[in-house]
């Protein structure tokens, strides 16, 4: 597969393509060459190509035709327009209309190669710009709901380790959402279309966890009645989740190290060992290294499971989800009890956003169903709450709240809608803060040349440090 930069050279003059190509015969792009502006389109709607390198004096119709269609039809790629001597209103229109720069005939090999390098870069600031967006715009994630920057950062985790075999140990408090965030791994991996089998170690009885994992012979104890087959043969080829796998009896944990190390196990009860090929998720939300220390939990089970370690943030951090979170919930049960609701009220809505959260994800969707459940009326009010929220009215935390009031509403209610010029200046001045000031982690993260991002910068007006050599 080919993966060098795709370069549209739109050109009838068979004389002019043959010198231009020769100039650029040494850059790592790959040139298609056409000879009218109907050849242009069709390719055009076949393929978009990063820049296209346009003449605008075509046979059968003006080049600008083939701009507007691009800006039109929203084509992501960079229009670089060559035109003749003196030509300066078709050169502002051509800005206008999207040009991202102009060659005035005639013009040198190094002029054509420096800005054909422009164009380039343009378009790959451009795309990362897009893709930073779309990532940033995320609400839901398979069955996770978040938009704050600590959710995102666990997407973008999932994006990287999914595709992989490693082991991943997720951690957080009770009601995260640690199983929802095990599934969009296993939904975003290879086995998608195989078992996802979760079991929870804390939720069985111990003298049964080994059969629930394992599987059993009929007659292998007392009430094995019949053959069993456990998680880890269920989860065959497929995802196998451990949740509160902290609560794993001791004795347990050496054969799940076996199970994961060599790919076997043994029913209880029998002597034939069967393999099996799976992928491993753990979660918890116990310190497992005190539990370690402790004698608890085995530490080589430990290092096993701890390869890619991530961490679901609690509820009380992810302020600006909270109302996003509400919302979807009343949203989901009044249409499954048939009921009124529509809105909360302003009260209620800073009451959740103040409240500290112990339960997390899961008490929220909890008090939310018990709201809809036992009350009637189109708002949601603040006196339809459980006695343990109303404490947060009273006091100076209600001036801590009304404060706050009309900024947190506008943040979750009316996302800011930018510009591309708006976006492009936000993503450099974040990579900028994010990496101190240092232009080449900077230019790496937004995957950019040096020298784009030195423009860029100038071209935006931010200040950054000179660093001498």
């Amino acid at each position: 597969m080919n993966s060098q930069p795709t370069v549209l050279f739109v050109e009838d003059d068979v004389v002019t393509t043959a010198i231009y190509q020769e100039w650029l015969i040494k850059e790592p792009i790959e040139i298609t060459i056409v000879g009218t502006g109907t050849a242009a389109l069709a390719y055009l709607n076949q393929t978009t190509p990063n820049v296209i390198l346009l003449d605008l004096g075509l046979p059968d119709m003006n080049g600008m035709e083939i701009l507007k269609s691009v800006r039109q039809q929203k084509i992501h790629t960079a229009v670089l327009i060559i035109t003749a001597q003196n030509a300066v209103e078709v050169i502002v229109e051509a800005m206008r209309e999207g040009a991202v720069d102009f060659l005035e005939k005639p013009f040198t090999q190094e002029q054509l190669i420096v800005k054909l390098h422009h164009a380039l870069q343009d378009h790959q600031l451009h795309q990362s710009v897009e893709s930073c967006e779309k990532r940033l715009k995320r609400q839901k994630y398979h069955n996770m709901i978040g938009a704050c920057s600590q959710m995102e950062t666990v997407y973008q985790i999932i994006d990287n380790v999914a595709p992989s075999r490693a082991t991943v140990l997720i951690m957080g408090e009770s009601g995260t959402g640690k199983e929802l965030c095990a599934e969009a791994i296993h939904l975003e991996s290879e086995r998608q279309d195989k078992p996802f089998i979760a079991i929870n170690c804390g939720a069985i009885q111990k003298d049964l966890v080994e059969s629930e994992l394992f599987g059993h012979l009929k007659g292998a104890f007392t009430g094995a009645m019949n053959d069993r087959q456990g998680a880890a043969a269920r989860a065959d080829e497929g995802t196998l989740f451990l949740d509160e796998i902290g609560e794993m009896p001791l004795d347990l944990q050496t054969r799940l190290l076996r199970l994961m190390q060599m790919g076997t196990f043994k029913p209880v009860g029998s002597d034939h060992e069967e393999s099996v090929d799976i992928r491993f998720i753990c979660a918890t939300n116990r310190d497992l290294i005190a539990e370690v220390l402790a004698g608890q939990f085995r530490e080589d089970l430990f290092y096993r499971i701890n390869v890619v370690p991530m961490t679901l943030p609690p509820l009380r951090q992810r302020e600006f989800d909270i109302l996003l979170l509400a919302r979807i919930f009343l949203y989901q049960y009044v249409q499954l009890e048939k009921k009124n609701f529509q809105r909360f009220s302003p009260e209620i809505e800073n009451i959740f956003l103040h409240y500290e959260w112990p339960g997390n994800v899961r008490q929220l969707q909890n008090i939310i169903h018990s709201l809809v459940l036992l009350n009637k009326g189109s708002i949601v009010t603040a006196n339809m709450l459980p006695e343990k929220l109303l404490h947060i009215r009273s006091g100076k935390r209600t001036q801590k709240i009304a404060k706050s009031t009309q900024k947190t509403t506008a943040i979750v209610d009316f996302p800011p809608i930018l510009t591309l010029k708006q976006a492009e200046k936000q993503a450099i001045e974040s990579a900028m803060a994010f990496c101190d000031g240092e232009i080449l982690k900077a230019a790496k993260y937004l995957e950019v040349a040096q020298s784009t991002l030195y423009r860029k910068l100038k071209q935006h007006k931010i200040s950054y440090k000179r660093t001498s050599s």
